[in-house]
């Protein structure tokens, strides 16, 4: 039996969840086959998307546990330990727990390839997919949320048959995977549509909507859309927002004003399947997301935001020009070498007065002295890593000023681990 380090070795042995994507569903179909099609046990939300599928998973799951559900999350990727991808009842499985199920899965992928049933292993992100099903199963999960890992159409989540499918707003990002154009990205998120599985749309670019809408023609799937219900009211301050939608008051405790739509779009899947209001307000009001806009000190506020896409970073430049107009801004920014920088330059650097460029512990992180000869800020420096990029702040920012660390979940999770763990 492996340990659970043993097992996060192997995981990351099998390479780069993005670098080492493996389109295609035939592998983790025959993997679940082996385990008696764990998939199957509960009934599931499937929601894919571009930005907001994990906070909306959050409001989604939260509120199945308020209604007495026994609830399942996965989610992905994770900010400080694999295990917070799997979540049971609110609470990320124990490491014990996702060694186990690890272990069940390799010895299920091992007995495949010696009979020749699979080419390879599954990859990290099949695994860990295939684990979470099987820890559904075995914790008798009675509804499971499910977010998409990359795309939809071959995502190795998008084995399942849900009760239900959300997709949260479409916009760039992964194109080398996906597609240069909208219209091929949004084909890719409509891939999870299953004949006659309800859909809930939350609020798209018109030439997303298009094209999803044509395929839920196709497999005569009902659609619900976000944006034909909109709120009564809506008070939006920078911990939260309140939102008076239907009969509802709804308290979103997630920064940002793009949160609302993802509010809304939580509450609507959540009418669809027939959970009380109550359970509805009070489950999102305790949603927890962590790393998105999430202030982790104060004298001065540190503030983490895992915009890692160009529509995350218009969130964030939004948030920032919203509610820390008369503010020193520092940001404390790093990335990895295959994301596209140029708009998020232009969109979320001329709004630091202190830019900090470092890099995320990773091997894919892109060399901070690249960003400087691009970031075009007058007051941009290099910083080594998170550690030394927080000792200028402690040396020079004012207990007035706010510091933003954004760019890369990777550099999130280190800072998670330094302020809250």
């Amino acid at each position: 039996m492996n340990t659970y380090p043993d097992s996060v070795r192997f995981l990351y042995s099998l390479g780069n969840e993005v670098r080492a994507v493996k389109f295609g569903l035939e592998t983790i179909e025959r993997v679940l086959a082996e385990l008696g099609h764990p998939e199957r046990a509960c009934r599931i939300i499937h929601v894919a998307g571009t930005n907001g599928k994990g906070s909306t998973c959050a409001m989604l799951e939260s509120a199945l546990r308020a209604a007495g559900e026994r609830s399942g999350l996965y989610t992905s990727p994770h900010l400080v330990q694999p295990t917070e991808r799997i979540r049971i009842g609110g609470a990320a499985v124990s490491e014990s727990e996702f060694s186990t199920a690890f272990d069940e899965v390799h010895a299920a992928s091992e007995k495949l390839l010696a009979r020749g049933a699979i080419e390879n292993h599954p990859t990290y992100f099949e695994t860990v997919t295939a684990m979470a099903f099987l820890l559904f199963r075995q914790h008798e999960c009675t509804r499971a949320v499910l977010e998409v890992g990359l795309g939809g159409r071959l995502d190795a989540t998008n084995v399942v048959v849900p009760e239900l499918c959300v997709i949260t707003p479409v916009d760039y990002d992964h194109e080398s995977f996906l597609g240069s154009a909208i219209e091929q990205i949004a084909a890719e998120k409509a891939g999870i549509l299953k004949p006659g599985i309800p859909l809930v749309l939350a609020k798209q670019r018109s030439e997303a909507e298009a094209v999803i809408q044509h395929r839920a023609a196709e497999l005569s799937c009902p659609v619900f859309r976000v944006a034909d219900e909109p709120p009564i009211d809506v008070d939006t301050s920078e911990s939260g927002s309140e939102i008076h939608w239907r009969d509802m008051s709804l308290r979103c405790p997630l920064a940002g004003a793009h949160q609302v739509d993802n509010t809304l779009t939580a509450a609507l899947a959540l009418t669809k399947l027939g959970v009380p209001r109550e359970a509805i307000e009070n489950g999102i009001a305790e949603a927890r997301w962590p790393g998105r806009l999430q202030r982790v000190a104060t004298s001065p506020d540190i503030i983490l935001d895992g915009a890692h896409n160009p529509a995350g970073m218009r969130a964030l430049a939004e948030h920032i020009r919203h509610f820390y107009p008369h503010r020193k801004v520092w940001l404390i920014y790093g990335t990895m070498r295959d994301k596209s920088i140029g708009e998020i330059a232009d969109t979320l650097f001329p709004l630091a007065h202190e830019l900090i460029l470092t890099a995320p512990d990773s091997p894919r992180a892109l060399d901070p002295r690249a960003l400087l000869t691009i970031s075009g800020h007058a007051k941009a420096r290099v910083a080594s890593n998170l550690t030394s990029a927080l000792e200028i702040t402690r040396r020079e920012a004012a207990a007035q000023d706010v510091i933003f660390i954004s760019g890369s979940l990777y550099l999130v999770g280190e800072a998670l681990t330094l302020f809250v763990q």
